[in-house]
């Protein structure tokens, strides 16, 4: 082999490294631009709720200052309302498997018009 084959040769490597580590650094600039716009985006958000965060802790009122009876009378309402909406959807689910068990034919006559045809 002549000795500028290996010249050729050798210049197509380097320049085709060239080429690659050119490649990966524009890939690289790129992803580093969007992560700098997330991590911008990110900051915006983290502000808005350190502000929000600031709002609610002023209103916080530790239960173990508060009144017992007041205490037992909200625990007790909680109840209450937890029992009620229980028992709604309790009332939901049967009123639910009612229709699916209590169909009469011949209300539903295009659902159930195999049930009604005489043979």
């Amino acid at each position: 082999m002549p000795w500028w084959s290996w010249l050729v040769i050798w210049t197509v490597l380097v320049l085709g490294l060239l080429g690659m580590l050119a490649f990966f650094a524009w890939w690289l600039f790129r992803k580093v631009v969007a992560a700098g716009r997330e991590a911008a985006e990110l900051m915006e958000k983290a502000d808005a709720l350190s502000r929000r965060a600031e709002d609610l802790q002023d209103t916080f009122e530790p239960a173990v200052l508060a009144d017992a009876a007041e205490l037992s009378a909200q625990r007790q309402e909680h109840l209450t309302e937890r029992a009620f909406a229980r028992q709604a959807r309790r009332d939901a689910r049967v009123r639910r498997g009612r229709l699916l068990v209590d169909v009469d034919p011949a209300t539903v006559p295009d659902r159930f018009a195999h049930l009604l045809r005489r043979t």
